[in-house]
């Protein structure tokens, strides 16, 4: 492929990220250069919930935390099946329908064996 014909197929794409990235970098300057900065001590400090840091940034949580952070994913992402799933029922047929009530009786059940194993009780 010669240049000219690149050129001619992508250059608006060409000059749209071109563009982009001068105003992007524009903008990080000027921010730099306009923008106030008067640190203090108190803004200086570290922050942590409105209380002074207690212990070390890399102390162990406790396994819940990651639990429900993995059932929040999982019940994200099934959203994100549901909405394509929705649209197109109509073209998907009976056989669209049974496959997402499976996969949705899947999460059901592991959303309850979580329930059960007590993943969500907070102590």
């Amino acid at each position: 492929m010669s240049p000219e014909i690149f050129l001619e197929d992508y250059f608006s794409i060409v000059l749209f990220l071109l563009i982009a990235l001068i105003l992007s970098c524009g903008f990080i300057f000027l921010n730099f250069m306009l923008s106030p900065s008067k640190p203090d001590p108190e803004k200086l400090s570290p922050y942590e919930c409105g209380f002074e840091p207690f212990n070390d940034s890399r102390m162990e949580f406790d396994v819940r935390f990651y639990l429900v952070a993995i059932l929040f994913i999982i019940f994200d992402l099934e959203i994100a099946f549901l909405f394509p799933w929705a649209i197109s029922l109509g073209k998907i047929g009976i056989f669209g329908f049974v496959s997402m009530m499976i996969f949705l009786a899947i999460l059901t059940i592991g959303f309850i064996y979580e329930w059960k194993k007590g993943a969500l009780d907070w102590e």
